[in-house]
């Protein structure tokens, strides 16, 4: 290898290196400001939940999958997917996207919905590879399975006789038609979701379905916060600038990429990466996280 050669791959590394730390730097403040923001809010107005006795999401129509977890049916139609300059670069263009009728988990599946699952099949449960704590404190009956690979969500969906969402229908079903920041709307408040720090009232994980004012607007629990959410699609930075208007469902040759998507935010969190437009990729399939969980999606009648 001759020298101009070696010194041009030194060179565009630096690069990448420098553009690499430069967009964590604009996250981390796109980040600061959100929190910044809520504080700003809550201190203005009070510690004030918003009024959901109203709220009624019982005109959705829900069904029982395989594995007897109550599914809610997501009705067709377009909705705002990704987001704009306030948004992280993998997230733009912000565009209308049209998705068929479909059903979504109404919560994540559990630790105890998992092990039905691993003793009817004879699989291990997960091992969680990293985790700074007692390991049990995220094992509760009614806490979300975490350590779950990709392939293994995979494998769970199927024999419920379901499927894991598109990033696309994670989104839907997480925003709503409009496009709102987070499940509830777009002023962010840590009492409706369980992300970083103790303000939610939990250091970990939460036992499903708690935060009852931080539903989407289709009745779906936890869809910010609390576990992040492994997705069907494999991970492309640019696919927002090609994807399709219907139903798209990721990039269709897996090999461009080796790593599939997450969606969600979870308890370790900040505001900014709870967004439901945010999208976290680099996620290796054969690779579980203490963070990461799923819910299953099925086409809808």
């Amino acid at each position: 290898m001759n020298r101009i050669v070696i010194i041009s791959i030194v060179v565009t590394m630096a690069v990448l290196t420098v553009l690499t730390m430069a967009a964590l730097i604009v996250e981390q403040k796109k980040g600061r400001n959100i929190e910044e923001q809520a504080k700003k809010i809550i201190s203005e107005k009070g510690d004030i939940l918003p009024d959901m006795a109203t709220k009624d999401y019982s005109w959705f129509k829900t069904i029982r999958g395989g594995d007897g977890l109550e599914m809610v049916l997501i009705p067709p139609g377009p909705f705002l997917m990704g987001s704009g300059a306030d948004g992280d670069f993998d997230e733009q263009p912000q565009r209308a996207v049209y998705l068929d009728a479909y059903y979504m988990n109404k919560y994540e599946v559990t630790h105890v919905d998992y092990r039905r699952f691993a003793k009817m099949l004879k699989r291990p449960m997960p091992v969680v590879p990293v985790f700074e704590d007692d390991i049990k404190l995220l094992q509760g009956d009614r806490f979300p399975v975490v350590g779950v690979m990709w392939v293994d969500a995979f494998a769970y969906c199927k024999w419920a006789g379901n499927r894991l969402p598109t990033e696309a229908e994670w989104e839907k079903a997480a925003r709503g038609e409009e496009g709102q920041q987070w499940p509830w709307g777009d002023i962010f408040n840590p009492k409706l979701a369980n992300g970083r720090g103790e303000e939610d009232g939990f250091r970990y994980s939460a036992p499903v379905g708690h935060f009852e004012q931080g539903r989407s607007p289709y009745g779906l629990y936890d869809m910010a916060g609390n576990v992040s959410e492994w997705v069907s699609d494999w991970y492309d930075q640019f696919y927002y600038k090609k994807s399709p208007f219907t139903n798209p469902k990721g990039p269709e040759n897996p090999d461009i990429t080796k790593v599939v998507v997450y969606r969600g935010g979870s308890y370790n969190s900040i505001a900014h990466d709870m967004r439901a437009s945010k999208r976290f990729g680099g996620a290796h399939p054969e690779r579980g996280e203490s963070t990461v969980g799923f819910r299953c999606a099925r086409d809808g009648a």
